[in-house]
């Protein structure tokens, strides 16, 4: 590690799902800006292309592999795809997710919480343990897991999601306990309202944007470019001493 430049990613092989938008597509931009050789990811090249062509357009490195993370074919084919391309995954952004439901628990049925759980935390699980041997191998790595602060407070409307987020605590310390002797660190990230298409449903609207809003002390939702950013933190060696940790970026909502 050059000491005086602890944020860059130079010479990193980066792969984040969900990336085609959002929190993915940010963090995608981040690090290819810091220097990283970045892998976008979602579940159609199409949705892609335009991030690595913008990416590539800036000076930076980007492919393309398309991955359904509910399938487990299709997560070997992405880290596959990417040895072949560039080399073993130096960083693992986990960011896609899904949340199909919008209500109570006593009306999740059985398939969408399944659906929920096998997307969010299944899913994860298969990509870290499929990096996991590489990384060793290569001396050490980073696995950010995109989780919420759905995972720290009860919610009325997205329950299911808010377990699943919960779960990616907890695989993130357990991989992280394991995995520390060989210099792999695992984290997430917990961010509040950002202004995603994926949360929609909840900037969109009004009444309950201005209650968040009222109550944040920022008193506002965050932005897709103000969470990437911390996912590039977590994956330099500007925080090679954290592991297994949540990082919450939500404007202080959870301490108001």
């Amino acid at each position: 590690m050059d000491a005086s430049m602890p944020f860059s990613l130079e010479g990193k092989i980066a792969v984040i799902t969900g990336s085609s938008r959002g929190i993915g597509r940010a963090t995608a931009e981040t690090m290819a800006r810091l220097g990283a050789k970045v892998v976008v990811s979602s579940r159609t090249a199409e949705a892609c292309e335009p991030v690595a062509k913008a990416i590539r357009a800036e000076g930076g490195e980007a492919a393309v592999v398309a991955c359904n993370i509910s399938r487990k074919g299709e997560v070997e084919g992405l880290i596959a795809s990417t040895e072949k391309l560039y080399g073993a995954p130096d960083i693992l952004v986990c960011n896609a997710a899904v949340n199909p439901v919008y209500g109570p628990l006593a009306e999740l049925s059985d398939e969408a919480f399944d659906k929920i759980m096998g997307s969010n935390v299944k899913s994860n699980l298969w990509l870290c343990n499929r990096v996991i041997p590489a990384m060793k191998q290569k001396g050490g790595g980073a696995i950010v897991i995109v989780s919420s602060i759905a995972g720290i407070q009860g919610n009325s409307v997205i329950g299911g999601y808010g377990i699943s987020k919960a779960a990616d605590f907890a695989l993130a310390r357990n991989l992280a306990v394991e995995h520390g002797p060989d210099n792999v660190r695992v984290n997430c990230i917990a961010p509040g309202l950002v202004k995603t298409d994926f949360a929609r449903a909840l900037w969109e609207d009004e009444d309950n944007l201005n209650q968040r809003t009222g109550t944040t002390p920022l008193r506002r939702i965050g932005l897709p470019e103000e969470i990437g950013p911390v996912a590039a933190f977590l994956a330099s060696a500007a925080a090679s001493f954290i592991t297994g940790q949540v990082i919450v970026a939500d404007g202080g909502v959870t301490i108001a």
